[in-house]
């Protein structure tokens, strides 16, 4: 009984510091996302071949690292000319909303940012309770994982407003079936907007930006 309150508490906490963030992005023009996923997805490659994509529309944007350790994600995103922020969570396996607070003043220092993107911690379970004041949840699988992920981790494709499956190049060579993966997603949640990529040949990179840029112009 006290552990359930005391969740309760740090959530509803939680919430309430997501809900500033929210209004000061929102109040300085800045859309968020969360993109989540399991370890080894290809989220910051995905990030990393956005960067183009986004560049050649003319969006700026920044990125928010949440790593367990070290800062090697940030430093490839930088090697892109995209700022980086890295916060390093320990043991947390998950971003708050009280840790990307912190980082908003280094966004808003940052010139021309339309778009904030919050790369979390790998993992499918905690994220999904952490409202961090983003505007879009942004789920990766990969092509190296089970085509049964939506049906075992339901509450984060629940939370999700976009899928993406990356490394389809990998699928020849695995059991993972694409169409198996779309539908167990839709299954859980039918108004998932679904994208299919590869970051090493490319594939779906620029579909995906132009969607994306098109949900953050739109917003404004």
């Amino acid at each position: 009984m006290h552990e359930i309150l005391i969740e309760e508490k740090i959530l509803a906490r939680n919430d309430e510091i997501a809900a500033q963030n929210r209004k000061a992005l929102s109040e300085r023009g800045v859309y968020a996302i969360n993109i989540v996923s399991a370890p080894g997805a290809g989220k910051t490659s995905l990030i990393e071949k956005m960067a183009a994509e986004l560049k050649a529309l003319g969006m700026g944007f920044a990125v928010v690292e949440g790593d367990l350790e070290g800062d090697l994600d940030s430093k490839r995103i930088e090697r892109h000319g995209i700022p980086a922020l890295q916060i390093t969570t320990g043991r947390a396996c998950h971003l708050d909303a009280h840790q990307v607070s912190h980082s908003l003043p280094w966004v808003f220092e940052q010139s021309g940012i339309e778009l904030l993107v919050i790369e979390n911690v790998g993992n499918m379970v905690c994220p999904a309770e952490y409202d961090l004041g983003e505007e879009m949840t942004v789920m990766v699988m990969s092509a190296a994982e089970g085509d049964d992920k939506p049906l075992k981790y339901p509450a984060i494709f629940s939370a999700s407003e976009a899928l993406v499956i990356n490394k389809t190049d990998l699928a020849p060579h695995t059991d993972f079936d694409i169409g198996k993966a779309r539908l167990n997603a839709l299954k859980v949640n039918p108004n998932l907007k679904i994208f299919e990529t590869s970051c090493r040949t490319g594939a779906g990179i620029g579909e995906w930006a132009r969607y994306l840029a098109g949900v953050v112009r739109h917003d404004k």
